[in-house]
């Protein structure tokens, strides 16, 4: 078998090729979506890092990130090729928005939730946690122009979102509330 290099040069010119074919220029809309879902993901690595392996941090983060790809699949895919695209496996369907549903549920119930904004960075996986989250906005804002309803990109980066800012109050365990307590 011989093996591939990991450069081909054909993204020199500036565009990029897509899941089942087509280019685009590399700052267009699709790769701006699943570029900053890949940042998120990369980001989660890092709270998954910091977590520990074996922990149940871990064990929440690792379904997420192989949802990511599903996610990163869907929009790196032109609008006429998303017929292709396999539910659960390149595309992301409704039953993987309602397993994040599921799980900031449970998750609410372990904690108290704070009732006013937070300062951030209570501990290292709770500050990356904030960063991912807000990475995550940022992909929901590009997705929204790349992948339009019917996709469920959109509403699973929002629901992900929910879950990262629940995950971070809850491994944090108390929040400092932004404005300080008289």
């Amino acid at each position: 078998m011989v093996r591939r290099s990991i450069y081909t040069r054909d993204g020199d010119d500036g565009s990029t090729g897509l899941f089942y074919g087509g280019r685009v220029p590399k700052d267009s809309v699709l790769p701006r979506a699943y570029g900053t879902v890949d940042e998120a993901q990369a980001i989660l690595g890092v709270v998954r890092a910091e977590a520990g392996h074996g922990s149940e941090v871990e064990a929440m983060l690792i379904p997420i990130m192989r949802d990511l790809w599903v996610l990163m699949a869907e929009l790196a895919t032109l609008p006429e090729n998303r017929s292709k695209l396999t539910p659960g496996a390149s595309c992301v369907e409704a039953s993987m928005v309602t397993r994040l549903e599921n799980l900031i549920d449970e998750l609410d119930t372990r904690f108290e939730p704070p009732t006013e904004f937070v300062v951030p960075g209570g501990n290292k996986v709770s500050a990356w946690l904030d960063v991912a989250r807000t990475v995550v906005r940022r992909a929901e804002r590009h997705s929204i122009a790349a992948a339009p309803a019917p996709s469920q990109a959109v509403p699973y980066l929002n629901r992900l979102s929910d879950l990262l800012w629940t995950m971070a109050r809850w491994n944090e365990g108390e929040s400092l509330p932004v404005r300080g307590v008289s």
